[in-house]
């Protein structure tokens, strides 16, 4: 038995993706949600920046999840986004579990059920440490700008948000 096996299984499957990739730093269990990018930043005692919030759109033409990850202080520009992706709509909760297999509040930005398309927010560059969900909204991990986009295989970097 391993210390994660009482968790919910969106965070073993990232631990396990973490692990499998060779990530430095397993997941971290808070023993408050962290759903909002500001409940993260407070329980980690980090700046709002520093959260790494994946946000989900669906894109019409093909149904695909679009993952944005962006940095918790600024507002994703959906018309940026689609200018790169495509025409997107919004993913309702139903729609996110389906696509990603977590619940809004706790996409991760791997192990998602279904690949996604993914862009990176520039800004996250502003920051030596970010922190990502973990599968749950309780769950969290530690790791860079470049870690993210190794992570996410490779996921361009854009400019995805609001000035």
């Amino acid at each position: 038995m391993t210390p994660d096996d009482d968790k919910p299984e969106g965070f073993r499957r990232v631990a396990q993706a973490l692990a499998a990739r060779g990530h430095p730093h397993a997941p971290r269990w808070l023993e408050q949600s962290a759903r909002t990018s500001q409940e993260a930043a407070d329980a980690l005692g980090v700046e709002v920046g520093q959260i790494a919030k994946s946000v989900i759109f669906r894109r019409p033409a093909d149904g695909r999840a679009v993952l944005v990850i962006a940095s918790g202080d600024k507002r994703v520009d959906e018309q940026k986004v689609a200018a790169i992706t495509g025409a997107l709509a919004r993913a309702d909760a139903d729609f996110v579990k389906a696509a990603t297999g977590f619940s809004i509040g706790g996409v991760s930005p791997l192990a998602h059920s279904a690949a996604p398309v993914t862009l990176i927010d520039r800004e996250l560059f502003r920051f030596d440490a970010l922190w990502a969900a973990a599968g749950h909204p309780n769950g969290v991990f530690l790791l860079t700008p470049q870690q993210l986009q190794a992570l996410t295989d490779g996921a361009p970097v854009a400019d995805v948000t609001r000035a």
